[in-house]
């Protein structure tokens, strides 16, 4: 049974059921649902520089608009609710949305077409840097093979509602990891270190959205085998930085053109002037760039080679 349930009351427009079908179709994942009335999370929780790491197994499902959480597992439940929250970016209020869809048309329309989105994200920026790293220089349904079978070989098992889920392995386990089938070259002394810093409290989600921007992606860039794309996936999907223009990810300049019937991909100062109506919501807006160029031409579930924001 279930240690302690929580509730979350949305702030603005948000379906859960998109959040679902987000979450099944993205590659990182590999979430495989048997429906959209319900998630079910297996993850180490945050806090691991401070409290060690503990597994949380969560039941998630939308109930007369607001969403419900039921804790399993040894994880402190009130972390479990703010992480939870994060990962289906319910932690910003999303209530101003709809002014950026009356200033600019485009978005308007989208918002249309994806009633109730709002970014899914990793359980962690320990995640997302260990999916960056994974993932690079190997076609993404590749990688996720590969991030699911560390899942269930070297992560731990949590049982929600009768089921056993596995969480992606937390860092003491990393720290000890010298090989596993499908890393390549320096892969696993990379995923080594990433644990080091987490262990150090480099990663946490809080810590990454105190810190300016510029100052945030940085520190990521710093660590090996981080880059520009990849600090950004860090940020943006690992923190949940919700008000950001991704300068790293070239198919946002082909969403946007399409989108708004451009003859050209704009530049990045013309698509920073343009986002510039999109404050504070960025990131959400790429998103809907992104989903809507991805349901159009279907490159990503094709199975691309780049790791991908969306």
């Amino acid at each position: 049974m279930a240690e302690q349930c929580f509730e979350i009351h949305p702030a603005g427009p948000y379906s859960f059921a998109s959040s679902v079908r987000f979450l099944e179709g993205f590659a990182p994942a590999s979430y495989e649902g048997d429906g959209m009335n319900h998630l079910k999370l297996a993850f180490v929780a945050d806090g691991i520089a401070d409290r060690g790491e503990q597994v949380a197994g969560v039941h998630v499902y939308q109930e007369s608009g607001k969403v419900v959480g039921e804790v399993f597992g040894d994880a402190d439940p009130g972390i479990v609710r703010r992480q939870v929250e994060r990962i289906l970016s319910l932690d910003t209020d999303g209530s101003g949305f709809s002014a950026v869809a009356e200033r600019d048309p485009v978005v308007g329309r989208l918002q249309k077409r994806y009633p109730g989105l709002r970014p899914v994200c990793f359980y962690s920026p320990y995640e997302a840097a260990a999916w960056a790293l994974i993932g690079h220089r190997i076609r993404i349904v590749q990688a996720a093979k590969i991030k699911a079978r560390m899942a269930r070989e070297l992560g731990a098992a949590v049982e929600v509602r009768g089921e056993k889920e596995h969480a992606f392995p937390g860092p003491s386990r990393l720290m000890e990891l010298e090989d596993f089938p499908g890393l390549f070259g320096r892969k696993a002394e990379y995923l080594r270190l990433l644990a080091e810093k987490t262990a150090e409290g480099k990663l946490d989600a809080t810590y990454l959205r105190s810190l300016p921007v510029g100052e945030a992606l940085k520190e990521l860039k710093e660590m090996p085998g981080i880059g520009g794309f990849s600090a950004e996936l860090i940020l943006l999907r690992g923190a949940a930085e919700p008000d950001y223009l991704p300068a790293n990810e070239p198919r946002l300049g082909r969403a946007v053109t399409m989108a708004y019937g451009l003859d050209r991909v704009p530049t990045t100062e013309e698509l920073e002037e343009m986002a510039e109506s999109w404050r504070p919501y960025r990131t959400w807006v790429s998103l809907h760039l992104r989903a809507m160029l991805e349901e159009e031409t279907g490159e990503i579930s094709g199975g691309g080679k780049r790791p991908v924001m969306a």
